[in-house]
Parts: C-alpha cells; sequence; structure tokens
C-alpha cells in the first residue's frame, strides 16, 4: 500500500468513528458531510472516481441536507 492511502485510510477511519461519537443531530448531519468528502477522496484515491462522483453527490450532499430537512420536519411537529 501507498503512504497516500494508508493516510487516506486513517483519515476515514477517525472521521467515521467522530460521526459515530457526534451527539446532536444537526452537528452529525455536518460531520457526516465531511465523512462523506473522505470517501469521495478514497474512492479516487482507489482509481474508481465513478464511485467517487456518486459519492460526493449522494454522500456529501443528498443525505446531510435530507438528515437536516427530517430534524426541522420534526422540531416542527413537536412545537
Amino acid at each position: 500500500m501507498t503512504a497516500l492511502l494508508l493516510v487516506v485510510l486513517t483519515l476515514v477511519a477517525v472521521g467515521g468513528t467522530v460521526v459515530a461519537l457526534t451527539g446532536d443531530p444537526r452537528r452529525q448531519a455536518v460531520t457526516l458531510s465531511v465523512y462523506g468528502l473522505l470517501l469521495t477522496v478514497l474512492f479516487f484515491v482507489l482509481q474508481a472516481p465513478d464511485v467517487a462522483l456518486s459519492q460526493l453527490a449522494v454522500g456529501s450532499a443528498v443525505v446531510p441536507l435530507m438528515v437536516l430537512l427530517s430534524l426541522r420536519v420534526v422540531a416542527g411537529r413537536r412545537r
């Protein structure tokens, strides 16, 4: 394995841990977006640009926005 791949794998492992240990759902959505970017870099390093583009669109943008939208809807229903 190359040094770049080891660094990216370490960052992905740390990022996943941070997402799992974040308690506040809003902060977790932000850390999930950063984790999606880390996965995008990992897929790009592994020479899978099609998967990286999909991850960039879905994991870094769509899923965190859906989480924030659902939190907003749930908070609106509680009021």
